[in-house]
Formats: C-alpha cells, sequence, structure tokens
C-alpha cells in the first residue's frame, strides 16, 4: 500500500489505513458514529477504500470479518451519541462555538431529526456530519430507546456493510483494479469536497452577516434624510 501526497493525511484514507490498520479504521469509525470531535473524519471514503483495497489484496483483512467489525464500531459509536445526548440535554444547544464545535451543526441535525424522525437514523448515516449529530439529538430528544436500538442497528448495518461491500465490488471491476492509485486520489478529493464546500458556505455567511451589519449601522445620508422629511 502507498501513501498518497494529496491534502491533509488525515484525510487520506489509503494513509490512515496503512498507518493504522483495521483497528485506527474502527476507530475512526466509531467516533464519527457518535463523538463530537468524530464530524470531520472521512467516514464514507474510509469504509469505500476498505472494500478496495480487501480485495485487491493490499489490506490483509478478510472482507467479512472487516464488515462485522465495522458494523459493531458504528453501531456502539450512535449507542455512546445517544447516551452523551440523554446526559448533556438540551445544554448542547447553549453550547459556545469552538474550532471543533459548531452550533450550526447541531441546528442542521436537530432539523433533519425532526424532519425525518427515527428513519433519520439510517438516512444520517450516509450525509456526512449530521450523521455524528444525529444519535446526540435523538438523545437530547430522549427517543423511545427501542426505537432507537432498531433504527440504530439497521443504520449501521446498511451504512458500515454497505459502503464496504460497494468499494470492495467496484475493486473487482477491471478499470478499477488497473487504476486502483487514481481512484484513490479520486477519493481523497470526494473526501476534502465537503469540508471545503462548508468552509466557503461559512465564509459567505460571514460576510453577508458583515455587510447587513454594516448596512444597519450605516447613517442616513443627506438625500435619504430629506426624502424622509418628506
Amino acid at each position: 500500500m502507498t501513501t498518497l501526497a494529496l491534502g491533509p493525511s488525515w484525510l487520506d484514507p489509503d494513509f490512515l489505513l496503512n498507518e493504522f490498520g483495521l483497528y485506527g479504521l474502527l476507530l475512526i469509525v466509531f467516533a464519527e458514529s457518535g463523538l463530537l470531535i468524530g464530524f470531520f473524519l472521512p467516514g464514507d471514503s474510509l469504509l469505500f477504500t476498505t472494500g478496495l483495497l480487501i480485495v485487491t489484496d493490499k489490506l490483509d483483512t478478510p472482507l467479512w470479518l472487516a464488515c462485522v467489525l465495522i458494523a459493531i464500531a458504528a453501531i456502539v459509536g450512535d449507542q455512546v451519541g445517544y447516551l452523551f445526548g440523554r446526559k448533556v440535554g438540551p445544554s448542547l444547544f447553549n453550547r459556545p462555538d469552538s474550532k471543533l464545535f459548531k452550533q450550526e451543526n447541531v441546528t442542521k441535525a436537530h432539523e433533519f431529526f425532526e424532519k425525518y424522525g427515527a428513519k433519520s437514523l439510517v438516512l444520517a448515516r450516509f450525509v456526512p456530519i449530521v450523521r455524528t449529530f444525529t444519535p446526540i439529538i435523538a438523545g437530547v430528544s430522549r427517543m423511545n430507546y427501542r426505537s432507537f436500538i432498531t433504527y440504530n442497528i439497521i443504520g449501521g448495518i446498511l451504512w458500515g456493510v454497505g459502503v464496504t461491500l460497494l468499494g470492495a465490488a467496484l475493486g473487482q471491476v477491471d478499470f478499477v483494479h488497473e487504476h486502483i492509485e487514481s481512484i484513490l486520489i479520486l477519493i481523497v478529493l470526494i473526501s476534502v469536497l465537503p469540508i471545503v464546500i462548508e468552509f466557503l458556505r461559512a465564509r459567505s455567511k460571514s460576510k453577508k452577516e458583515a455587510a447587513a451589519g454594516g448596512h444597519d449601522g450605516s447613517p442616513v445620508s443627506p438625500q435619504r434624510g430629506r426624502h424622509a422629511k418628506r
């Protein structure tokens, strides 16, 4: 396995698997599934790359074992997120922003949960950032525990096993097999894309808020004042 010199190393699935192996993969899946600090991790691309590398004999782990352990890590991660949400409660919504925590992410997950209800635990698995915060919001909302467990298991299996098997299936395609380095580079680019989009959105939002603040606080021009008097 080779390490790709493209983008941050923690966004490079090939680098992560090369450096930390299966245990590192499981830790990342666990963290991204329910820990506040895990929202920036490349879960989707990491699972896809795992399946791809296993069938191309670049990762020495049985595919069935990887799928079982990934599903367990995803389910346990959501479980921890749910319990954290129940313990923290509404105070999560009052937590100040920091470099690793943004209220905007909590709001997105809350709106997603309100819109889709219990099945959001399945759907959110396939939405970066939202999947990290949704089980926490479910805990804050004190969702029925039995329903949570049911949808958590379904979502963990569909996402964890499904994305890994998708990578394994495509890894058996001759074109993918022959151009694996290019495919891995593409995966890294896809991993970086959501972060770039979020950065640009936040930057645009800040500019709009600054412009709106400047407009609201700007003095009334003499011309405008004369019209107001009329």
